[in-house]
Protein backbone atom coordinates (compact mmCIF):
# COMPACT_ATOMS: atom_id res chain seq x y z
CA UNK A 1 0.00 0.00 0.00
CA UNK A 2 2.89 2.36 0.74
CA UNK A 3 4.11 2.03 -2.84
CA UNK A 4 0.67 2.97 -4.14
CA UNK A 5 0.43 5.90 -1.73
CA UNK A 6 3.80 7.28 -2.80
CA UNK A 7 2.80 6.82 -6.43
CA UNK A 8 -0.37 8.83 -5.79
CA UNK A 9 1.62 11.68 -4.24
CA UNK A 10 3.93 11.74 -7.25
CA UNK A 11 1.22 11.84 -9.89
CA UNK A 12 -0.94 14.44 -8.12
CA UNK A 13 2.03 16.80 -7.93
CA UNK A 14 2.78 16.06 -11.58
CA UNK A 15 -0.82 16.90 -12.43
CA UNK A 16 -0.50 20.16 -10.50
CA UNK A 17 2.61 21.10 -12.45
CA UNK A 18 0.76 20.27 -15.67
CA UNK A 19 -2.11 22.59 -14.72
CA UNK A 20 0.26 25.42 -13.79
CA UNK A 21 2.17 25.11 -17.05
CA UNK A 22 -1.00 25.29 -19.15
CA UNK A 23 -3.23 27.67 -17.22
CA UNK A 24 -1.79 30.79 -18.87
CA UNK A 25 -3.23 29.62 -22.17
CA UNK A 26 -6.72 30.55 -23.29
CA UNK A 27 -9.21 28.03 -21.93
CA UNK A 28 -12.01 26.29 -23.81
CA UNK A 29 -14.97 26.58 -21.42
CA UNK A 30 -18.15 24.52 -21.64
CA UNK A 31 -21.35 24.57 -19.62
CA UNK A 32 -22.49 21.21 -18.25
CA UNK A 33 -25.85 21.38 -16.43
CA UNK A 34 -26.14 25.19 -16.18
CA UNK A 35 -24.15 28.40 -16.64
CA UNK A 36 -22.21 28.07 -13.37
CA UNK A 37 -21.46 24.34 -13.79
CA UNK A 38 -18.40 24.62 -15.97
CA UNK A 39 -15.66 22.42 -17.37
CA UNK A 40 -12.55 23.40 -19.29
CA UNK A 41 -10.27 21.62 -21.70
CA UNK A 42 -7.67 21.63 -18.93
CA UNK A 43 -10.00 19.74 -16.54
CA UNK A 44 -10.32 17.04 -19.17
CA UNK A 45 -6.62 16.99 -20.08
CA UNK A 46 -5.61 16.74 -16.42
CA UNK A 47 -8.04 13.87 -15.90
CA UNK A 48 -6.65 12.07 -18.94
CA UNK A 49 -3.10 12.57 -17.65
CA UNK A 50 -3.82 11.10 -14.22
CA UNK A 51 -5.92 8.21 -15.53
CA UNK A 52 -3.19 7.37 -18.03
CA UNK A 53 -0.59 7.20 -15.26
CA UNK A 54 -2.81 5.00 -13.09
CA UNK A 55 -3.68 2.62 -15.90
CA UNK A 56 -0.03 2.32 -16.91
CA UNK A 57 1.04 1.44 -13.36
CA UNK A 58 -2.07 -0.50 -12.25
CA UNK A 59 -3.91 -1.75 -15.34
CA UNK A 60 -6.40 -3.85 -13.36
CA UNK A 61 -7.55 -0.97 -11.14
CA UNK A 62 -10.75 0.99 -11.81
CA UNK A 63 -11.52 4.72 -11.95
CA UNK A 64 -14.33 7.02 -10.82
CA UNK A 65 -13.73 10.53 -12.15
CA UNK A 66 -15.69 13.72 -12.67
CA UNK A 67 -15.47 14.23 -16.41
CA UNK A 68 -16.62 12.24 -19.45
CA UNK A 69 -18.77 9.73 -17.58
CA UNK A 70 -15.88 7.76 -16.07
CA UNK A 71 -17.59 5.83 -13.29
CA UNK A 72 -16.89 2.63 -11.38
CA UNK A 73 -18.50 2.02 -7.96
CA UNK A 74 -16.07 2.26 -5.04
CA UNK A 75 -17.61 -0.88 -3.53
CA UNK A 76 -16.35 -3.02 -6.42
CA UNK A 77 -12.64 -3.83 -6.30
CA UNK A 78 -9.70 -1.43 -6.41
CA UNK A 79 -10.98 2.02 -7.31
CA UNK A 80 -9.28 5.41 -7.70
CA UNK A 81 -11.54 8.46 -7.28
CA UNK A 82 -10.41 11.58 -9.11
CA UNK A 83 -11.46 15.21 -9.36
CA UNK A 84 -8.99 16.77 -11.83
CA UNK A 85 -9.81 20.38 -10.94
CA UNK A 86 -12.09 20.99 -7.97
CA UNK A 87 -13.29 24.58 -7.88
CA UNK A 88 -13.41 25.06 -11.65
CA UNK A 89 -15.17 28.44 -11.38
CA UNK A 90 -12.41 29.68 -9.07
CA UNK A 91 -9.85 28.30 -11.51
CA UNK A 92 -11.44 30.09 -14.46
CA UNK A 93 -12.11 33.44 -12.79
CA UNK A 94 -9.36 33.72 -10.16
CA UNK A 95 -6.69 31.28 -11.31
CA UNK A 96 -6.51 30.35 -7.63
CA UNK A 97 -8.36 28.54 -4.82
CA UNK A 98 -8.73 25.21 -6.64
CA UNK A 99 -7.48 21.71 -5.91
CA UNK A 100 -6.76 18.34 -7.46
CA UNK A 101 -8.22 15.46 -5.47
CA UNK A 102 -7.39 11.77 -5.61
CA UNK A 103 -8.24 8.85 -3.35
CA UNK A 104 -8.00 5.10 -3.39
CA UNK A 105 -10.61 2.58 -2.18
CA UNK A 106 -10.61 -1.19 -1.94
CA UNK A 107 -14.05 -2.83 -1.84
CA UNK A 108 -15.57 0.36 -0.47
CA UNK A 109 -12.94 0.99 2.21
CA UNK A 110 -10.84 4.13 1.82
CA UNK A 111 -7.10 3.43 1.92
CA UNK A 112 -5.79 6.99 1.49
CA UNK A 113 -6.77 10.38 0.15
CA UNK A 114 -5.02 13.42 -1.28
CA UNK A 115 -6.08 17.05 -1.73
CA UNK A 116 -3.55 19.23 -3.55
CA UNK A 117 -3.97 22.99 -3.22
CA UNK A 118 -2.20 23.71 -6.50
CA UNK A 119 -1.46 27.43 -6.20
CA UNK A 120 -0.70 27.18 -2.48
CA UNK A 121 1.54 24.17 -3.22
CA UNK A 122 0.14 22.33 -0.21
CA UNK A 123 -0.55 18.61 -0.42
CA UNK A 124 -2.87 17.14 2.20
CA UNK A 125 -2.40 13.37 2.19
CA UNK A 126 -2.96 10.29 4.30
CA UNK A 127 -5.74 8.27 5.87
CA UNK A 128 -6.18 4.55 6.35
CA UNK A 129 -2.87 3.22 7.69
CA UNK A 130 -1.11 6.53 6.97
CA UNK A 131 -0.87 9.61 9.16
CA UNK A 132 -2.30 12.76 7.61
CA UNK A 133 0.11 15.48 6.54
CA UNK A 134 -0.02 18.93 5.00
CA UNK A 135 3.24 18.75 3.07
CA UNK A 136 5.73 17.85 5.83
CA UNK A 137 3.53 18.92 8.75
CA UNK A 138 1.72 16.11 10.52
CA UNK A 139 -1.90 17.06 11.25
CA UNK A 140 -3.22 16.27 14.70
CA UNK A 141 -6.53 14.58 15.48
CA UNK A 142 -9.43 16.90 16.22
CA UNK A 143 -9.16 18.61 19.60
CA UNK A 144 -12.31 20.06 21.10
CA UNK A 145 -12.97 23.71 20.28
CA UNK A 146 -15.98 25.70 21.45
CA UNK A 147 -18.57 26.35 18.77
CA UNK A 148 -18.50 30.05 19.61
CA UNK A 149 -14.76 30.13 18.93
CA UNK A 150 -15.01 28.43 15.55
CA UNK A 151 -15.69 29.22 11.89
CA UNK A 152 -18.07 27.24 9.66
CA UNK A 153 -17.54 26.59 5.95
CA UNK A 154 -20.62 26.34 3.75
CA UNK A 155 -21.87 26.16 0.18
CA UNK A 156 -23.14 29.64 -0.76
CA UNK A 157 -26.62 28.56 -1.89
CA UNK A 158 -27.20 26.30 1.12
CA UNK A 159 -26.36 29.21 3.40
CA UNK A 160 -28.45 31.70 1.43
CA UNK A 161 -31.43 29.32 1.46
CA UNK A 162 -30.94 28.53 5.18
CA UNK A 163 -30.95 24.82 4.29
CA UNK A 164 -32.05 22.76 7.32
CA UNK A 165 -31.71 25.90 9.44
CA UNK A 166 -27.97 26.13 8.91
CA UNK A 167 -27.98 29.84 9.69
CA UNK A 168 -28.87 29.11 13.29
CA UNK A 169 -25.78 26.94 13.57
CA UNK A 170 -23.62 29.66 12.00
CA UNK A 171 -25.05 32.20 14.43
CA UNK A 172 -23.62 30.15 17.29
CA UNK A 173 -20.15 30.39 15.72
CA UNK A 174 -17.82 33.25 14.82
CA UNK A 175 -19.20 33.24 11.28
CA UNK A 176 -19.32 31.55 7.90
CA UNK A 177 -16.59 31.25 5.29
CA UNK A 178 -17.35 30.44 1.64
CA UNK A 179 -14.38 29.46 -0.53
CA UNK A 180 -16.12 28.09 -3.61
CA UNK A 181 -14.38 24.72 -3.59
CA UNK A 182 -15.02 21.55 -1.59
CA UNK A 183 -11.40 20.42 -1.58
CA UNK A 184 -9.97 23.65 -0.24
CA UNK A 185 -12.77 23.93 2.33
CA UNK A 186 -12.39 20.39 3.64
CA UNK A 187 -8.61 20.77 3.77
CA UNK A 188 -9.22 23.74 6.06
CA UNK A 189 -11.37 21.50 8.27
CA UNK A 190 -8.59 18.91 8.41
CA UNK A 191 -6.05 21.56 9.40
CA UNK A 192 -8.31 23.11 12.05
CA UNK A 193 -9.03 26.38 10.25
CA UNK A 194 -12.72 25.50 9.97
CA UNK A 195 -14.77 23.49 12.45
CA UNK A 196 -17.07 22.01 9.80
CA UNK A 197 -18.12 22.22 6.16
CA UNK A 198 -21.55 21.87 4.56
CA UNK A 199 -22.11 21.50 0.83
CA UNK A 200 -24.00 19.89 -2.06
CA UNK A 201 -21.36 17.77 -3.77
CA UNK A 202 -20.50 14.66 -5.76
CA UNK A 203 -18.53 11.57 -4.63
CA UNK A 204 -15.30 12.77 -6.25
CA UNK A 205 -15.65 15.98 -4.24
CA UNK A 206 -15.69 14.23 -0.86
CA UNK A 207 -13.95 10.86 -1.31
CA UNK A 208 -10.44 12.07 -0.41
CA UNK A 209 -11.47 14.18 2.57
CA UNK A 210 -13.62 11.35 3.93
CA UNK A 211 -10.63 9.01 4.16
CA UNK A 212 -8.31 11.56 5.73
CA UNK A 213 -11.02 12.87 8.04
CA UNK A 214 -11.74 9.45 9.50
CA UNK A 215 -8.08 9.24 10.54
CA UNK A 216 -8.34 12.57 12.37
CA UNK A 217 -11.71 12.14 14.08
CA UNK A 218 -14.07 13.64 11.46
CA UNK A 219 -17.09 12.13 9.76
CA UNK A 220 -18.63 12.88 6.37
CA UNK A 221 -22.36 12.28 6.42
CA UNK A 222 -25.47 13.50 4.67
CA UNK A 223 -27.23 16.36 6.46
CA UNK A 224 -29.67 13.86 7.97
CA UNK A 225 -26.80 11.82 9.38
CA UNK A 226 -26.51 8.96 6.89
CA UNK A 227 -23.50 7.60 5.03
CA UNK A 228 -23.12 9.15 1.55
CA UNK A 229 -24.08 6.87 -1.32
CA UNK A 230 -21.01 7.49 -3.55
CA UNK A 231 -23.41 7.56 -6.49
CA UNK A 232 -25.21 10.90 -6.61
CA UNK A 233 -24.79 14.55 -5.70
CA UNK A 234 -25.84 14.92 -2.07
CA UNK A 235 -25.98 17.58 0.62
CA UNK A 236 -23.35 16.55 3.14
CA UNK A 237 -21.55 17.74 6.25
CA UNK A 238 -17.90 17.20 7.18
CA UNK A 239 -17.73 17.61 10.96
CA UNK A 240 -15.81 16.41 14.02
CA UNK A 241 -17.33 13.17 15.27
CA UNK A 242 -17.11 14.53 18.81
CA UNK A 243 -19.15 17.60 17.81
CA UNK A 244 -21.76 15.79 15.70
CA UNK A 245 -24.49 15.72 18.36
CA UNK A 246 -23.96 19.40 19.19
CA UNK A 247 -24.12 20.41 15.53
CA UNK A 248 -27.22 18.30 14.90
CA UNK A 249 -29.06 20.15 17.68
CA UNK A 250 -29.11 23.25 15.48
CA UNK A 251 -30.00 21.57 12.19
CA UNK A 252 -33.70 21.32 11.50
CA UNK A 253 -35.13 17.98 10.21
Amino acid sequence: MKTKFNFAKEIIREAGAFVKSHMIQELDIEEKTRFDDLVTNLDKATQDLVIGKIKQAYPDDHIMAEENGVYHPVSDGHVWVLDPIDGTVNFIVQRDHFAIMLSYYEDGVGQFGLIYDVMGDTLYSGGGQFDVYANDKKLQPYQDVLLNRSLIGCNAMMFADDYHGIKELVQQSLGVRIYGGAGISMAYVLSGQLLAYFSHIQPWDYAAAKVMGEKLGYVLLTIDGKEPDFKTRQKVMFVPKAKLATIQQYLKP
